[in-house]
């Protein structure tokens, strides 16, 4: 069961009212309590686009987690819930009986386990408390609002401002940026490697040559000695191949960079709001386009 301590706070703090599944149903805006014992019975929360309806939600199987107020019910199920003309600031026994069937609650077993006095026969009353925390003689916080701002309706999740509300959307902008992806460098090494050249050498050999005595000779040929040993000599020479080497420049090799334009298809998540008209059943209004 849900104190009147804790509602106290939540009136004052603005709570809300969230399901199981952690979803917001609405801002608290009035909770009802039971003449007899003062306990919180029933919770209200505005749901419709404009704020002209609330949607009653019972505390019976309700919680307090925070500045929530955590039931059993998601936002759907709350929406539908029957309405209920509150402006006595009570609730009857035949509207209270609709709507704890809307719920699925027993009637009579959950008021008897609740503590709350009441029996079949009894006429069920409730005490409102509004969260603008307002008696009896001062106009509701809405209509106060609706008067000072002049606007149609009133914001349920914060104060209220204007009679709109703005749509953002999120745009995708693409650009470039350079950024270094790798080192291009030169290096230049030694490789050594064998070649072959034919390069064509000469050399002497020794050829004997025998001529006859003749008169034109015969001279040289009586000029030495009549008989004698002799030794004549003669140096044989050839070419032999020689090897040197120089160092010439054959080209020269520099670093440049090309620029290639090609394409990249970009795929990002862009976020949008969109605005959704959230109206009651008996609800009549013109057809405004959105």
């Amino acid at each position: 069961m849900i104190g009147t301590d804790e509602i106290q706070n939540l009136l004052t703090s603005g709570g809300t009212v969230v399901g199981t599944d952690g979803d917001k149903i609405g801002k608290v805006s009035q909770v009802f309590l039971d003449d007899q014992t003062g306990n919180p019975e029933w919770v209200t929360v505005t749901t419709g686009l404009f704020g002209t309806a609330e949607s009653f939600i019972p505390l019976t199987q309700g919680s307090v987690r925070g500045d929530e107020i955590v039931v059993p019910y998601d936002k759907a199920k709350v929406k539908g819930a029957p309405r209920v003309e509150d402006s006595n600031g009570h609730l009857s026994e035949t509207e209270e009986a609709e709507l704890y069937r809307y719920y699925g609650l027993d009637y009579t077993t959950d008021y008897e386990t609740a503590g709350t006095g009441y029996d079949d026969t009894a006429t069920s009353t409730y005490d409102v408390t509004d969260t603008a925390g307002l008696d009896s003689t001062t106009t509701t916080g809405v209509a106060s609002d609706l008067n000072q701002h002049g606007t149609v309706g009133h914001d349920t999740s914060g104060p209220t401002t204007d009679n709109a509300m703005t749509r953002s959307e999120e745009r995708l902008h693409v650009g470039t940026e350079r950024v270094a992806t790798g080192r291009a460098r030169l290096r230049k090494y030694i490789v050594t490697e064998q070649q072959t050249v034919t390069v064509p050498v000469t050399h002497e050999e020794v050829r004997l040559e025998r001529e006859p005595i003749t008169d034109a000779n015969v001279g040289d040929a009586l000029s030495g000695p009549a008989i004698s040993e002799e030794e004549h000599e003669v140096i044989l020479t050839e070419e032999r191949p020689v090897v040197a080497k120089e160092t010439v420049p054959v080209e020269r090799v520099r670093l440049d960079t090309d620029v290639v334009t090609e394409t990249e298809t970009v795929t990002e998540n862009v976020r949008k709001e969109e605005i959704e008209l959230d109206t009651d059943a008996d609800t009549r209004r013109g057809t405004t386009g959105l």
